[in-house]
This record gives structure tokens, sequence and C-alpha cells, in this order.
């Protein structure tokens, strides 16, 4: 179903999108790095954006210092992240309703760099999972944003030219990597 200017589909983004998560991200990040012996720098959370659970976990091990292994910063600041939703989730104003006028009218994909679990997690506690055809996260493929991967992927799970797909992004790493695929 070609639409407005050929869309055929839209991909969003979750953080940032639908859940006001960033500052949730860098404040438990930042506690981690603080705890386990790594510094974090003035331009660590624009580094973070968009990078994949093991681009990050990498990151806060190796580039800030961190004195855990990567798997193990991973599953420390996931745990933490997934039970500060479960407190609050922070849903953006309007964002549900959103999502759901689109999907009465286009297929809808999902391409986050968030963990599936805690993906699954929002899109289950904000009653969303059934509107999404295709959501993935960044742990499903090579390289995170801003490489084009995710998109690339969720498009053609979406059975979708990539070009026919408009995005949803709120990040400059996500930008180009919606623009890329």
């Amino acid at each position: 179903m070609s639409d407005i200017g050929g869309v055929e589909a839209v991909v969003f983004d979750l953080d940032g999108v639908l859940v006001d998560s960033e500052p949730l991200w860098e404040q438990v990040r930042r506690q981690v790095v603080a705890e386990h012996g790594g510094r974090w720098t003035a331009d660590a959370q624009s580094r973070l954006m968009g990078m994949s659970t093991p681009e990050w976990s990498r990151y806060l091990s190796d580039g800030l210092g961190v004195d855990l292994p990567p798997d193990d910063v991973a599953a420390l600041v996931i745990d933490r992240m997934g039970a500060r939703y479960a407190d609050r989730l922070p849903l953006i104003p309007g964002a549900v309703e959103a999502v759901r006028a689109m999907a009465a009218r286009w297929p809808l994909g999902l391409a986050s760099s968030s963990p599936q679990a805690l993906i699954d997690g929002v899109l289950d506690a904000a009653a969303l999972g059934d509107v999404f055809t295709v959501a993935l996260s960044t742990e499903g493929v090579a390289r995170g944003k801003p490489a084009p991967d995710i998109y690339l992927t969720v498009a053609e799970r979406l059975g979708m030219d990539p070009a026919r797909c408009a995005a949803v992004e709120d990040s400059s790493n996500g930008l180009r990597s919606a623009a890329s695929a």
C-alpha cells in the first residue's frame, strides 16, 4: 500500500521516541562506571548513543575503565534499566496514541539500540506489542547505529524496500543509520 510520498512502512526508534529513557541510561551507566573503577568522560553519553549492547558494554569496560568484562557490564546495566522501567516506565506523552494511529495506516517496525529484553518489556508494558510487525535490537545485527544494519534488517523482515520506509528517530546516529539504509 503506497501512500504519502511512496511510504509503505514506518520504522520507529524506541529510546527518545517512545520512551524518555536517555537520562535513565546515562544515570545507570554513570553509576556502574563509578562503582567499578571507571572514569566517565564528557563525551561518553554522546558516544554511547546508538551503540549496540556489545558495543557499549565493551566501551564501558575498555574505554572508560570499568573493572568488569563487557558481558558482566551489559548484564548489570540491563538489569538496572529493567528495574527502573518496572518502577516507572517513562513513556513520552502521546507516543502510544501516535503509534496506534500509524499502525492503522502502515505496517510498523521498531529498530532500537536497546537490548531485546528491554524492548519487549516496554512494548508489553505500553500494550504495543501487537502493533509492531518487527521489533528488533541492534543486538541482532552486526553493527549498531549509525551503521544501516538495523534499518536494513527491519525493512527486510517487513518485506519492504528500505527506500519505501519512513523512519521516526531522535538522534543523529539514528538518522544517519536510517538515511544510509
